[in-house]
């Protein structure tokens, strides 16, 4: 599937929820859900293509393993708290989705701290 398959789906999916929003209004979010868990989980096919071509990056150049696996880590908790999110405010559920972004966040500069540790040791090993 390419991107317009995607935006199609997610298209349809949103009419067919406005107009079962004046029958039954869960009925829509039932339905937008559903096209999102679509949506989500053929985008998580997609990052066996990313983690290959990452595999073959760093057999050019060497990367540290935890470099990448940190990266993959940092990209799929970006992805999984944007979507919960992004399905916690279409329920009007906004402050939880805020949460759950701010949750990401700090998740993700948790994970990114070794990095960051290695970083500043690299620039201390070349100012001294």
């Amino acid at each position: 599937m390419t991107v317009v398959t995607i935006a199609v789906t997610g298209i349809v999916a949103v009419l067919l929820a406005v107009s079962l929003k004046g029958i039954k209004g869960e009925y829509g979010t039932y339905v937008v859900m559903a096209a999102g868990f679509f949506i989500f989980f053929y985008g998580m096919g997609k990052l066996t293509t990313i983690i290959d071509t990452m595999k073959e990056i760093q057999s050019y150049i060497k990367i540290n393993n935890i470099y990448l696996s940190t990266l993959v880590k940092m990209i799929g908790i970006t992805y999984i708290a944007e979507f919960a999110a992004g399905i916690c405010r279409d329920a009007g559920y906004g402050a939880v989705g805020t949460q759950i972004e701010i949750f990401g966040k700090l998740s993700v500069l948790a994970v990114s701290m070794p990095i960051l540790l290695a970083l500043i040791e690299t620039l201390q090993v070349f100012l001294s």
